[in-house]
């Protein structure tokens, strides 16, 4: 999955190109009022608002949004209602396609997700057409030169404290473990000094799809129209492209 994970760390970074012209602080503020509203406005008793707001600070987003989410949360200010929901669909190439999505408008984003795999080359599919395709996971990202262990001594405490494994591309570490074992592992790591990019729950595909030269530029082209809708929190795939097709079409 080399493909794929180099493709995922590019995201990382694009996210973070993203953040600084402002794009992305809708969907932080989504995600926090989301936490904020399933576990409530403690963060230090809600793990997943903790998590949520780490996010939002690693993107840079002012402390004032984030504050102004919670209290959406809250009800002190006007708050929209979200849904949470899972579409489904193929792109280019067979590849299986997964969306999180986060909308008070089910209709109008149903509608904008469709029109985006059909001028693609893709299609929405039905509920539970590639759910099965893909595994839960929790992620953890780390930045190993601000880890505070070298990446030896950070697999070892990962793995004792509950990991499954850890691939390193980059520079960057990416830990995987249960989803019930994510606030564990991180914390353990955290107590160690490890400073920790982002910690959440994914889905990881079981296999992957070889992507060729000529498919590549349009898989890449619609997983990068479905992130930049304002509706979807998250995308998975479950594409491989090969690392000197990547560098060609990222140059």
């Amino acid at each position: 999955m080399a493909g794929h994970s180099k493709w995922a760390n590019i995201r990382h970074k694009k996210a973070r190109a993203d953040a600084q012209r402002g794009r992305i602080f809708t969907k932080l503020a989504k995600e926090i009022i989301v936490a904020a509203k399933q576990g409530g406005p403690d963060p230090d008793v809600n793990f997943k608002l903790r998590m949520a707001i780490q996010k939002a600070r690693s993107q840079n987003m002012p402390a004032d949004n984030i504050e102004r989410a919670i209290r959406r949360a809250t009800g002190e200010e006007a708050d929209t209602n979200y849904e949470e929901l899972v579409y489904e669909g193929y792109g280019p190439a067979g590849v299986a396609i997964l969306l999180e999505i986060s909308t008070d408008n089910r209709n109008r984003t149903a509608a904008e997700i469709r029109h985006i795999f059909s001028r693609r080359g893709g299609s929405l599919g039905e509920s539970g057409c590639v759910a099965w395709m893909f595994d839960q996971k929790g992620r953890i990202v780390v930045d190993l030169e601000k880890a505070g262990l070298d990446e030896d001594s950070l697999m070892l405490r990962a793995i004792e404290s509950g990991a499954e494994d850890m691939e390193v591309d980059d520079g960057v570490a990416t830990i995987l473990c249960s989803p019930s074992e994510l606030e564990s592992v991180q914390n353990a790591l955290s107590a160690d000094g490890v400073v920790v990019d982002s910690a959440e729950v994914v889905r990881i595909p079981k296999t992957t799809v070889e992507v060729d030269g000529d498919n590549a530029p349009k898989v890449l082209q619609l997983i990068e129209d479905l992130e930049d809708n304002d509706d979807v929190s998250a995308v998975y795939a479950n594409f491989e492209i090969a690392d000197e097709v990547l560098e060609q079409l990222t140059s």
